[in-house]
């Protein structure tokens, strides 16, 4: 079988196809707030500019929690629970308090020993808490959710679980065949190596690139940059100075930002002028947020209802009530719509029922108390500004304004602490939305880092947070400890050179300078490390091959932080000398040696013997020339001892370089290999699929229900009861009682297809009655079109042999009356050829004028010498749609005689799908005999245009055409008269050519147009 060979251009086409729908699909990318109580996520895709993603119940964020439901009949080895989000997730924490994980943020890449942990475990009692086997980092096992033999959950993969939610919800909103694959999350300014690796392991699990990740503060300066105008510093602007105050539930955060705008070049001469965001400084509190001033009113709650009469009674214990998950649960989430409530009220109450060993509970508390709960800790709201304001090495004065971000900076103290470190409110902005915010800055830096979009050109730079430096011991062993960074080293900042003297193959390792997760002390946490894999042999190259002295060689290390994380990066490590450069062989001396005349040094010392072989002979032939070769002596051997004193040449150095290889390796908390890895991916992916499935079985029960309730609707239809049995729908009604009862009954735990099998039941005979209704409807209209189409087709061909079968007859009767034409005209060349010949020798030698002979003809004397107009078509052309309209009608005719006997009760012979699939025939049949038409009317027509072409020709040599505006009538060459089509063909050109000429300014002279006007049809033209 032949291969089909395909052309350049087809095979580009093809891989723009194929390529076009994975462009798209990696068009759209996704920014993620990830806070400690709420996660926001805003999409960026052709068509939708930046737009928050809603959850499945239409609200703007998702609670950060996951939930594990326990099935009803226990947990099963090997089986996957359902899981549930946000706000469905926190709604089931009452009655599984511990496989419900919330505000898991905080957690991300922290010690299971750490402070932070244990306050966290302290506060969700029902969890229990384990250290990871590998990474020693916080994990969870579930309560009731899944065997004991179940692997504890890493952070990790709980965050994965619910960054895979806000993606499949992006995905919805992107539309269908939109898969959302890149990502910029926000994260806390003082989150460590440590804390920035987990997050992008959580997103990697949840199947996201990370683009970058962002500070909370600068996504929320990039957001507040996107709509405004800075100073240029090339024109002497000043740029701005704005500090970010960031409350949220889980920390407090302030950065000063510094913001202007700078002309740079462009492409070409051109320049342009960018935005700039820079972060000068950052200040935090880990633990002081929303959630931490919760926790102020749960305590008080206990407190007052410990010390309740009804609870003294009962002999209620504190300790006892922070143990239990259940009652803390209820008291935290009380707590929290309590403190919102005191943001623009005085006062406010909460009840309990049932609250712990079944005794209820009222609270009541006012802003004052609360205010006065929290008075201890109002120092630390100013602790995170001052630190910021320390950092950037900026006064309170510098400042041009202070936004407020995050929920908790609405609390009333809080703004007035803040107005009191300010010296008033002036300078206090509310103009970005505290809520949103940060997640449009992130989205739109998701836009600006992705090649899919072009978006406002804004230049951000982020500082390094905490210093970092190197270790590394030297060749002796002796330890060695550089500092090569500060906090406000900027991240992304060219890579700086660092030298080394080490001669042999060494590890550096990389360190933050961060606090203790365990007791705050600040303690060097080690990051990455490199190893040179060929330093030692690459010296000894540079010693035995290029002559350098070991104590000069160098060792230089070009390290980075990157802007995408502030990871360190090694892009180069080098080893270099400086050695004397080899004399070069000049190209006269290397084709003297090539040829074996030796170099300049041996030519010069050959022709000097030469010298002195030819003046000992001078001298030998004759006295007189002693004399000159005296002198000659004299002047060698004095230039011989000018060359002696003069000094030797100094010779060049070069230096040289050669890479080394190395390899860099993570270190500090312990990686997942890469077994382990793999592992915990499939498990995810093993729940992912358990969810799917439990989908599919939840639809397969809700199509059963709801077919059960139609099935008894349409027993009481009139058209459905016209078109059944009296036992047929006595039988539907048994079967669909049966399958209510079963699926309220047995049918609850079924699985999916059993589920399928029982609706598989209901539906066939409901379809089959269905599809009488549906026949007997639609069948009228189908029979009808298709005799229409019968009777077109039939008269279509009847036409077509007509004119077919006059053309013949009138092409006989032609070619009769031209035979005759030739007998008359041979008898009247003979009887010419006897008539006697001009007597004088000069005679018959003029010129005889021709006589002319003009005859006006019009359309009707053409139409009735030239005969009828040539059908398009032939007798074989019509033979296909003749057959297909006999076959079809013979069909239709035997099918309408069954259908007629049948009853309404009956199945139908004569379907819907037969009628319309013998009509597309019979339409197909006609589309292809119309084409054929116009392929024989196109080959009749580039026929006559040849025939013009050779007229035209031949009648330049009699007299050039004058450009005229009269339409022609011209019948073609072999004396036929123009069909319709041709006669619309020539009319189109005309039209053109007067549409040309006006364009041009060509105008051809009345006169001539007249006189074009008048000229009759010549019969040469004829």
């Amino acid at each position: 079988m032949a291969r089909l060979k395909l052309s350049p251009l087809s095979l580009l086409l093809s891989a723009v196809f194929l390529f076009s729908g994975q462009v798209f699909a990696i068009s759209a990318v996704l920014g993620v707030d990830l806070g400690t109580e709420y996660i926001k996520a805003a999409l960026v895709k052709p068509g939708i500019p930046l737009e928050i993603v809603l959850t499945k119940d239409s609200r703007r964020k998702e609670i950060s929690a996951v939930t594990f439901k326990p099935s009803s009949n226990g947990p099963k080895k090997g089986a996957y629970p359902e899981r549930a989000y946000g706000s469905d997730a926190m709604a089931l924490a009452p009655r599984f308090p511990g496989d419900v994980f919330p505000n898991l943020k905080p957690l991300l890449g922290l010690p299971a020993d750490s402070a932070e942990v244990k306050e966290y475990a302290l506060r969700h009692p029902a969890l229990q808490l384990e250290s990871h086997k590998i990474r020693g980092t916080a994990a969870f096992k579930s309560a009731k959710a899944f065997t004991p033999e179940e692997e504890a959950w890493l952070i990790e993969e709980l965050l994965a679980m619910e960054l895979q939610s806000i993606k499949a919800n992006a995905e919805e909103l992107a539309g269908k065949g939109t898969t959302v694959r890149s990502v910029v999350l926000t994260v806390p300014p003082f989150y460590t190596i440590e804390e920035k690796r987990a997050t992008e392991m959580a997103a990697e699990l949840a199947g996201l690139k990370v683009l970058s990740l962002i500070s909370d503060g600068l996504a929320v300066g990039l957001n507040y940059a996107t709509s405004r105008q800075f100073p240029n510093v090339n024109e002497g602007g000043k740029p701005e100075l704005h500090m970010v105050f960031d409350m949220g539930a889980g920390s407090t955060k302030a950065t000063v930002l510094k913001f202007q705008s700078r002309t740079v070049k462009d492409i070409g001469k051109f320049n342009k002028t960018v935005q700039e965001v820079q972060v000068l400084g950052s200040g935090w509190d880990r633990t002081l947020g929303g959630d931490w001033l919760n926790y102020l009113i749960v305590d008080d709650m206990i407190q007052e209802f410990v010390n309740s009469p009804k609870a003294q009674k009962a002999s209620v214990e504190a300790e006892k009530v922070k143990a239990h998950g259940r009652a803390v649960y209820k008291l935290t989430k009380e707590a929290e719509r309590l403190r919102h409530i005191l943001s623009a009220n005085q006062d406010t109450q909460g009840s309990f029922e049932g609250l712990y060993d079944d005794v209820d509970f009222k609270y009541k508390i006012t802003r004052a108390h609360f205010e006065e709960l929290a008075a201890s800790h109002f120092d630390r709201v100013g602790v995170a500004v001052k630190n910021a304001l320390t950092a950037a090495n900026v006064d309170f004065k510098d400042l041009d304004s202070v936004i407020l971000h995050g929920g908790a900076s609405r609390t009333p103290f809080v703004q007035k602490q803040l107005e009191k470190l300010l010296g008033g409110a002036d300078k206090i902005r509310t103009n970005v939305n505290s809520d949103e915010a940060a997640v449009f800055g992130a989205g739109f830096r998701a836009a600006e880092i992705s090649p899919s979009f072009r978006v406002k050109e804004i230049r951000v730079s982020e500082a390094a947070v905490y210093p970092a430096g190197a270790r590394w011991k030297t060749d002796d062993g002796k330890d060695k400890h550089q500092r090569l960074w500060t906090s406000s080293s900027v991240l992304g900042a060219p890579a700086k050179e660092v030298s080394f003297p080490n001669r042999e193959d060494f590890t550096v390792d990389f360190y933050q300078l961060v606090p203790s997760p365990v007791d705050g002390q600040e303690i060097e946490a080690w990051t990455k490390f490199f190893t040179t894999k060929n330093l030692t042999a690459t010296v000894t190259e540079l010693v035995e091959k290029h002559k350098c002295e070991k104590s000069d060689i160098r060792v230089k290390v070009n390290v980075r932080l990157t802007s995408e994380n502030g990871e360190v990066d090694v892009t180069k490590i080098i080893a270099e000398c400086e050695a004397e450069e080899p004399e070069k062989e000049g190209i006269i001396d290397g084709v003297k040696n090539l040829f074996g005349f030796g170099s300049k040094k041996e030519t010069k010392d050959g022709s000097g013997s030469s010298t002195e072989g030819a003046d000992a002979e001078t001298s030998s032939e004759t006295t007189e020339s002693s004399t000159s070769a005296d002198s000659s002596s004299t002047s060698s051997s004095a230039s011989a001892s000018a060359s002696a004193d003069a000094k030797p040449a100094e010779k060049k150095k070069q230096l040289i370089t050669i890479p080394i290889k190395f390899i860099v390796e993570k270190s500090g908390i312990p990686q997942l290999p890469k077994e382990d890895y793999t592992e915990v991916k499939d498990r995810l992916k093993a729940f992912e699929a358990s969810d799917k499935a439990r989908r599919q079985r939840e639809e397969a029960l809700n199509q059963l229900e709801s077919f059960t309730y139609r099935v008894r609707d349409l027993i009481e239809n009139d058209k459905f009861i016209a078109a059944s049995t009296a036992e047929e729908r006595q039988k539907l009604e048994t079967k669909n009682s049966e399958a209510s009862d079963w699926l309220y009954g047995d049918g609850a735990d079924a699985t999916k297809e059993v589920l399928k099998a029982r609706l598989k039941e209901l539906q066939d005979p409901v379809n089959a009655i269905q599809k009488r209704i549906d026949e007997a409807e639609k069948r009228p209209d189908l029979i009808k079109n298709l005799q229409e189409a019968l009777k077109s087709t039939k008269e279509f061909a009847t036409d077509m042999r007509k004119q077919i079968a006059e053309h013949e007859e009138f092409l006989k009767a032609r070619s009769a009356a031209a035979e005759a034409m030739a007998s008359s005209s041979t008898v009247e060349a003979e009887s010419a050829s006897t008539t006697a010949a001009p007597s004088g020798d000069f005679d018959g030698l003029e010129d005889e004028e021709a006589p002319t002979t003009t005859k006006i003809i019009n359309a009707e004397e053409l139409n009735k010498d030239l005969g009828p107009v040539p059908p398009l078509y032939t007798i074989e052309d019509l033979k296909e749609s003749e057959t297909l309209h006999d076959t079809i009608s013979k069909w239709l005719e035997e099918k309408l005689a069954a259908q007629e006997k049948l009853g309404a009760t009956d199945d139908p012979v004569l379907l819907s799908k037969d009628l319309t699939e013998r009509r597309e025939k019979l339409d197909k049949v006609g589309v292809d005999l119309a084409m054929k038409g116009v392929r024989n009317f196109d080959k009749r027509k580039k026929k006559d245009e040849g025939t013009k072409t050779k007229t035209k020709k031949s009648s330049k040599t009699k007299s050039a055409p004058k450009a005229g505006s009269t339409l022609k009538l011209k019948p073609g060459a072999d004396g036929k008269m123009p069909s319709q089509e041709e006669l619309d063909e020539m009319i189109k050109e005309f039209m053109k050519e007067q549409d040309f000429a006006k364009n041009n300014g060509e105008e051809a002279p009345k006169e001539e147009e007249k006189k074009e006007e008048q000229e009759p049809i010549k019969h040469e033209e004829l």
